[in-house]
């Protein structure tokens, strides 16, 4: 049980040497007369982060949005109250504001947002990384924007990925991110005639590797303070209220994180406290509110913080400029004197560690 013959020798080899013998065996048949030309034997890792607009001028952020908010997993209002509102009101007047917000962060070098530059280094250190597997290949792709899930699934079959390993960046599973990144991807797997065996990087908010890549990272940026914060903020993207009631796993996941950073630590109770941001529209999201928790602290005396963003893989519009530049006004003008963003894992040492760790665990068998 559990062994393959080599055809050539007829030697037993272990079932982990599996794949990698029948790449090669196939490599040495000759195809039928005028069979087209295929690639096969390879497994693919596609990374897949929520997006990014190609531009902050007002076309392109109006294309952006309305890919980003016709999600029914993003925006779960019946189509018949939220089409009117979608086309009749937000894409004519959130692109010009958006596309204001993106400017103050863009990445003018390379003209384009910073999550599209931190994926793309995420991805190109991946493939250094696993180098020495050469049948490995590591790619990227957005949610919503570009480059798309289809068109790099496509690519990376085209390549000769007959497995192909999709892992969504976000430590802490919701149907609006996770489970929209599987949509996706189950939707361009229905097009395809010769479909690659598939597997999806599970959440890993509670993953030891992960609590420790953001155990040191935030050491190694308090080592670098001129003060001692009184408290860290640990503010993850909100959802709506409603998708909690409903059975979403997210706010459980998020304070289980918390709860396993704080040990880790060995911070003080009540230290690290956890809230929640960028909600939208009247509804009532996940509470505490981040800004309203800084705004209270900052009344009560509180002078000096520092915020991390956890449930963020790579810094984005809601890190850099609504946590850094938003929330930390708010902090300051009603009293506070020090804040600091603690920058996300990103394409930094401790997060490659973390996405080589998890990647080679969910591709155990394969490779």
């Amino acid at each position: 049980m559990g062994l393959l013959f080599s055809a050539s020798s007829g030697i037993p080899m272990s079932a982990s040497k599996k794949s990698t013998a029948f790449a090669r065996d196939l490599s040495t048949k000759a195809f039928p007369p005028n069979h087209p030309p295929v690639k096969f034997g390879k497994v693919g890792v596609l990374l897949v982060n929520l997006g990014t607009p190609d531009g902050h001028d007002k076309k392109n952020m109006r294309k952006y949005l309305k890919e980003f908010l016709s999600d029914r997993r993003v925006i779960e209002t019946p189509r018949i109250i939220w089409w009117p509102l979608l086309n009749g009101i937000i894409l004519n007047t959130r692109p010009k504001k958006s596309g204001a917000l993106y400017a103050s962060i863009w990445n003018e070098e390379k003209d384009e947002s910073p999550l599209r530059t931190f994926t793309r280094s995420q991805a190109d250190q991946l493939a250094d990384r696993l180098g020495k597997n050469t049948h490995l290949i590591a790619d990227w792709a957005m949610r919503y924007g570009n480059p798309s899930i289809e068109s790099r699934l496509k690519v990376l079959q085209e390549q000769g990925c007959e497995r192909i390993l999709v892992f969504p960046l976000y430590p802490q599973y919701a149907a609006a991110t996770t489970a929209t990144v599987n949509d996706k991807t189950f939707e361009a797997l229905m097009k395809m005639r010769w479909m690659p065996a598939l597997r999806t990087v599970p959440p890993y908010h509670d993953d030891p590797a992960y609590i420790e890549a953001l155990g040191q990272s935030i050491q190694v940026h308090l080592d670098g303070l001129d003060y001692q914060p009184e408290h860290i903020i640990a503010s993850y993207h909100g959802i709506p209220q409603s998708y909690f009631d409903k059975g979403d796993p997210y706010h459980c996941q998020c304070l289980k994180t918390s709860r396993l950073l704080n040990e880790h630590m060995g911070w003080k109770e009540g230290f690290l406290l956890s809230t929640f941001q960028s909600r939208f529209g009247p509804e009532e999201w996940l509470q505490p509110y981040t800004d309203k928790t800084v705004e209270r602290l900052a009344q009560e005396g509180v002078k000096r913080i520092a915020v991390v963003n956890p449930g963020f893989s790579s810094d984005c519009l809601e890190t850099l400029e609504e946590i850094d530049g938003e929330v930390r006004e708010i902090f300051e003008e009603h009293g506070g004197e020090k804040f600091s963003h603690i920058a996300c894992l990103n394409d930094g040492r401790e997060g490659m560690e973390l996405i080589e760790t998890v990647v080679t665990r969910e591709l155990q068998g394969w490779i």
